[in-house]
């Protein structure tokens, strides 16, 4: 196993945009039980031999409850294929992964987050899936973002389980009260940096703890999803990351663009204070953020937890906001196969059983996720039909991956201590930016050691 491994993925990276389970059928016509389509049979069926692969995934109780059903009916019209599946809790999958991965000893199929595919990929760690798609995958049924973002040097390395995005939430109520109007739920005219702005001016009010606009869901959190939610304002402004070719970040982190986001992000914070620096618990569900972002698990968050505060009554919601472009990030987990298996066709039987055209149609009806394929938004009609349509044009038209690349937990600690340094610490931008060019340059040449 090369160290790449090891050094590349020292950053825990446990964000997934996952949605509660929800067995709702309502505005549906794909099928109701947890039995996808036949996609051929794997080589242990025609040889007779029983097959045990072991599966492992982080702890989503939700989504486990999916996995049992679909690997039920997948053992019942495969039964010489078992699956050993095994949950580990969300702060440990990823020590537990390496560490397998290191001792030569992982499971057959294993989650991953998408970020994390690049070093597993680059390590030899799982194998590439192009010749699989090609076969019976259906990949041209999947979505560019979700391509590019399980790609990496030309192939596909994991196959999705669904994918994710995160829009405006607004508290309908207080537009109203303010005379500020609605924005738009075309995802085409969604609102910029500046129209956002003039309106949490108006809805902030420090007197009753109101802060107008809280512009990352989870506002300065020590994980994944910060640097997820905040990559977004760099990619409106015209910067970028890295080089097309991946292989620095001078001259496009550190840009005109990428300063412009930087200054726009501590102004919220320090000089206009509409954006909290401490987020309260639940501050939109509260009333104590106006303008809000958030994925759609957040719609079975409400129902649950704040039954009164009513979608279209008290809040509603709109495309990301804007800058130069409209971008919104995107990402999440998928299933891929080691390189340690001994039965990579049994193991994509069983990948292709989850995350196929049937399969993420089950997955859909079972966990409410954005789905990966355009066949599960076409069957599904209420991903048609508002709010899932914002969630769904978003993805398709304005999606943009996170980096592909080994480094990427460089990346995203770079990321996430720019945007605390500038909106939580009031720092100088020029210096911010420096530093993060800095660490992800020190990333990619650690990289380049292996």
């Amino acid at each position: 196993m090369k160290k790449s491994l090891l050094l590349a993925l020292t950053i825990v990276l446990a964000f997934g945009l996952a949605a509660c389970s929800s067995n709702s059928n309502s505005g549906t016509n794909a099928p109701a039980s947890a039995s996808p389509a036949e996609s051929g049979a794997a080589p242990s069926e025609a040889e007779g031999e029983t097959v045990t692969l072991t599966f492992w995934r982080h702890d989503y109780a939700p989504e486990a409850e999916a996995f049992k059903k679909l690997i039920a009916s997948f053992e019942e019209k495969h039964p010489n294929i078992k699956i050993d599946f095994q949950m580990i809790p969300n702060d440990q999958y990823e020590t537990k992964i390496r560490t397998a991965l290191a001792g030569g000893n992982p499971p057959d199929i294993m989650a991953l987050d998408a970020p994390t595919l690049a070093s597993y990929a680059n390590s030899g760690a799982i194998i590439p899936l192009e010749d699989y798609f090609a076969k019976d995958g259906n990949k041209d049924d999947l979505l560019k973002p979700v391509i590019e973002g399980l790609t990496f040097n030309g192939k596909m390395y994991a196959a999705p389980n669904n994918e994710g995005t995160i829009v405006m939430f607004y508290n309908k109520k207080m537009f109203e009260e303010k005379g500020i109007p609605l924005p738009s739920k075309n995802v085409d005219e969604a609102w910029t940096w500046d129209q956002v702005l003039d309106a949490a001016r108006k809805l902030n009010d420090p007197a009753k703890g109101v802060y107008g606009w809280n512009p990352t869901p989870w506002g300065f959190a020590g994980h994944e999803g910060a640097p997820y939610s905040e990559m977004a304002f760099l990619w409106q402004a015209g910067a970028e990351i890295l080089s097309p070719d991946g292989t620095t970040a001078k001259g496009y982190l550190d840009s005109a663009e990428a300063k412009k986001a930087m200054t726009f992000w501590k102004s919220l914070f320090n000089t206009e204070k509409v954006s909290p620096k401490e987020l309260p618990q639940d501050a939109f569900w509260n009333g104590k953020v106006a303008i809000h972002v958030d994925g759609p698990f957040a719609f079975s968050y409400q129902e649950q937890n704040f039954p009164n505060f009513k979608l279209g009554a008290d809040y509603d919601v709109a495309p990301l906001w804007k800058d130069q472009k409209m971008i919104g990030t995107t990402g999440s987990w998928g299933m891929a196969i080691t390189s340690k298996s001994e039965h990579p066709d049994e193991a994509w039987a069983f990948v292709n059983w989850v995350t196929g055209v049937e399969g993420s149609k089950v997955w859909y009806e079972e966990t409410k996720n954005l789905p990966a394929r355009q066949s599960t938004f076409d069957a599904f009609a209420e991903l048609k039909e508002y709010p899932m349509n914002i969630y769904a044009e978003q993805l398709s038209k304005y999606g943009h991956p996170r980096p592909v690349t080994p480094a990427y937990p460089a990346i995203s600690e770079a990321i996430r201590l720019l945007f605390e340094d500038v909106g939580l610490g009031n720092g100088d931008v020029d210096e911010a930016l420096a530093r993060a060019v800095k660490k992800i340059e020190d990333g990619l040449a650690i990289q380049k050691q292996q």
